[in-house]
């Protein structure tokens, strides 16, 4: 892919992450599934590069950039078939929220461990009730004294089990109105009256999702990130980098997938030419391809938009990237699939579960119908039907 709008470090960054991402690929991850595990490997070797810390303040141990780096490397990692899913929650949205929101304290508590890899951190928002309706979130904390007192159920977090903490999106009774208002509050995963359980999924990913009950989870003041009054920009401020991050797991995936179904093309015989030859196969290959890049042309506007500090054109764009994305990766995957005829659906080419992982860039974090909600209201003006 062409990275001439790209700056030199930009490039370089693109081509050692691509050589980390080799050195691992689809095998790699393919093995860390069969085996239950976590890709520990390559997320300490990713962590030891610098990479997935890009995104944060140098101060706290970060590289000093932003969403436009941060999301170089999870496509190049996703585009060398070994895509680290925590990248988006981690240093993406915890680590963006308490880099900019946080106190102090829980920046240097937080910052240089999800910087190096040492540390981790989920993300709690979605609620079996509540959907992709973030109003209806009734997760409580109400205060007991100088703490707080957290209580309701998450389903659909990724990586709870190897997380040190989750961020968690609750709500606050408003003192003035008697409202509940969004904040966002860090619950370290030995907190008391805390438990998971593991969703069992089709998908098959490395990281596991589950489900969470917090039962009176007692937590002191300074869990609550940044100001109480902030709660639903700070979360906003989260929600940007996670769609940008969710645009480049959709890209990283499509390029993988079509550069195996380009391979097979040019090589696979039938008659006297390769198929590849034949215009019903090279044609939505190509098409893939454009919708690819065009994604990816809206992710890097997303990126840019967003560490230059315009939240509300970053959140236009970062919807616009994610829905772009998420289309271009399930035809793809889709394509490459059906370039590989019956090949295309076994173990060895390793293509068939990726039609059940590139749903959750449609999915994930928000459906495609929600983009066009937000898009048809904020961009066009239309009037809610909801």
């Amino acid at each position: 892919m062409s990275t001439v709008l790209e700056t030199e470090e930009h490039q370089a960054l693109r081509a050692a992450v691509a050589a980390l991402g080799k050195r691992y690929g689809r095998d790699y991850t393919t093995s860390v599934v069969r085996d239950g595990a976590h890709p520990r490997e390559l997320w300490t070797e990713a962590a030891k590069l610098g990479y997935l810390g890009v995104n944060l303040p140098e101060e706290y141990g970060g590289g000093g950039g932003g969403m436009a780096e941060l999301s170089i490397v999870l496509e190049e990692l996703g585009t060398a078939g070994s895509p680290l899913l925590m990248m988006v929650v981690s240093p993406a949205i915890c680590g963006t929220v308490i880099a900019r929101f946080g106190t102090e304290t829980q920046k240097r508590q937080w910052l240089p461990g999800l910087a190096d890899g040492s540390l981790t951190m989920a993300f709690g928002i979605t609620e079996p009730d509540a959907g992709s309706n973030s109003h209806r979130i009734t997760t409580t904390a109400r205060k007991d004294g100088e703490d707080w007192l957290l209580t309701g159920r998450k389903v659909f977090v990724s990586g709870v089990d190897i997380a040190d903490a989750t961020l968690i999106v609750g709500r606050t009774e408003d003192a003035r109105s008697g409202r509940l208002k969004p904040c966002l509050f860090i619950v370290p995963r030995d907190a008391p009256g805390f438990g998971r359980s593991q969703i069992d999924m089709e998908l098959q990913a490395p990281e596991k999702q589950f489900e969470l009950v917090l039962d009176d989870v007692q937590l002191p003041a300074d869990a609550l990130v940044g100001d109480e009054d902030a709660g639903l920009l700070q979360l906003f401020a989260g929600l940007n980098p996670e769609r940008i991050m969710t645009a480049a797991f959709g890209i990283g995936m499509g390029r993988y997938a079509l550069a195996r179904a380009v391979e097979y093309a040019k090589t696979r015989q039938v008659w006297k030419e390769p198929i590849g030859s034949h215009q019903a196969i090279a044609h939505p290959l190509a098409q893939a391809h454009i919708e690819l890049e065009l994604a990816r042309l809206m992710m890097q506007k997303a990126a840019r938009l967003y560490d230059d500090g315009d939240d509300i054109g970053a959140g236009e764009a970062a919807n616009m990237a994610k829905y772009a994305a998420g289309e271009a990766c399930v035809k793809a995957v889709d394509q490459a699939v059906h370039t590989l005829g019956g090949n295309g659906l076994t173990r060895e080419y390793g293509l068939a579960s990726l039609i059940t992982a590139a749903r959750v860039a449609r999915i994930a974090p928000v459906s495609r119908e929600m983009i066009l909600n937000y898009v048809s209201h904020q961009s066009l003006g239309l009037p809610k039907s909801y």
